[in-house]
């Protein structure tokens, strides 16, 4: 169970940071990185369970938490201006 937590912590963390470089200019450090990472995930994970594309592998949790992370960003710079 740690471990998954673990993994969970180092996917939100990679897939933050994708998604910072990904929405350029959008780098907030490590700890918002890590917060957008685990709440894309949620997204990502939401949004492809609707439309039933993925198969649970981490490079596909990865893949889906970096598209959420990406999709919370833009949403966020649409609600900032």
């Amino acid at each position: 169970m740690m471990s998954g937590i673990i993994l969970s912590i180092i996917i939100g963390c990679a897939a933050g940071f994708l998604g910072s470089k990904i929405f350029k200019g959008a780098s907030s450090g490590l700890p918002w990185n890590l917060i957008i990472g685990i709440v894309g995930g949620f997204i990502g994970g939401f949004l492809f369970g609707l439309i039933g594309i993925g198969d649970g592998s981490l490079i596909w949790e990865l893949i889906s938490a970096t598209i959420g992370a990406v999709i919370l960003l833009w949403i966020a710079s649409k609600l900032h201006k």
